[in-house]
């Protein structure tokens, strides 16, 4: 038997390899379970883990990781899951998979396939309520949203964080997020976005002198403002799609685009397109000449605030 676990949302993703092994080992003991990175190791290692006989085991379970970044895996996957033994059962774990492959469409027909994807800001916030309190503490609705803005819409992250808070206090308040958490680098530079765009120049500027102090460089600072930037483009061009639509198709979480999409809302394609090319230019002069960027985004984000 082979098992498929693709998608972006590894909290959910690494739960269900992690039932699945545990169960197998139960049942069969951990004589006949293998891991095998396929971004590490070599197609003949692949080759011979699925095609030969268990080894004092009655079966094997393989948990195979990303295979796909193997070019030879690739051409000749077909071949390869045909010889595989039936006391040999496989996990793949794809997180990142192109749907317009022949890969991708051969394992969804011919394998148990489950797709992971990560939740929106709504489904996080509830799931974050309902966990905390499975782990004998509880959070409010807005506090949860608010931890969610703070570190990022990673389900993976969250469930870290939350158990950090846990520990601290069965009763998570804003107060002890405020004091355990750190703000996610480009959670803030949304914020940061946010704050130009409505006018407030001092509270960006005040925001950017914090990233600086949080040892984040302006090439980092420039990268994730043109993330941003790309988001905010996606938005526009998708016209009057809804925010599930355009994650879908733009392959992003629902939450990063129903969060964009009130700056989008203030922008038009022409001032996009101008602000995408100045910091094209800051960019390409910090490379060519003695350029102060802290000078030159600063500079950047009074303009983003006109």
């Amino acid at each position: 038997m082979i098992v498929t676990c693709n998608g972006e949302n590894s909290f959910k993703l690494l739960q269900a390899v992690q039932s699945r092994v545990a169960k197998y080992v139960q049942e069969q003991g951990d004589m006949g379970l293998e891991r095998i990175d396929g971004q590490e190791v070599e197609y003949e290692h692949i080759r011979e883990a699925l095609t030969t006989l268990p080894f004092l085991a009655d079966s094997k379970l393989i948990v195979l990781r990303a295979p796909s970044a193997n070019k030879q895996f690739l051409e000749s996957f077909e071949q390869l899951f045909s010889e595989i033994n039936e006391t040999t059962n496989v996990i793949l774990v794809e997180p990142k998979l192109d749907k317009r492959t022949a890969y991708y469409k051969y394992l969804k027909k011919h394998t148990e396939f489950t797709e992971f994807n990560e939740l929106d800001q709504h489904g996080l916030s509830g799931w974050l309520v309902d966990e905390a309190k499975a782990r004998g503490g509880s959070i409010s609705s807005s506090d949860a949203r608010y931890l969610l803005e703070r570190v990022g819409a990673s389900q993976q992250v969250a469930s870290n964080e939350l158990d950090k808070l846990l520990l601290n206090n069965p009763v998570v308040s804003r107060q002890t997020i405020d004091l355990l958490t750190e703000a996610t680098p480009q959670s803030t530079i949304f914020e940061l976005l946010e704050a130009a765009f409505a006018g407030r120049t001092k509270q960006a500027l005040l925001l950017y002198v914090e990233q600086r102090a949080l040892k984040v460089e302006p090439q980092q600072i420039i990268a994730m403002l043109a993330w941003q930037l790309h988001v905010l483009a996606i938005i526009k061009a998708a016209g009057d799609r809804s925010p599930e639509t355009i994650a879908k198709e733009a392959k992003m979480s629902p939450y990063v685009i129903k969060k964009s999409q009130g700056i989008a809302r203030k922008l038009t394609i022409a001032r996009l397109k101008e602000l995408v090319n100045e910091l094209l230019v800051i960019d390409t002069r910090s490379k060519r000449t003695m350029l102060d960027l802290d000078d030159a985004l600063e500079l950047y984000l009074l303009n983003l605030a006109r």
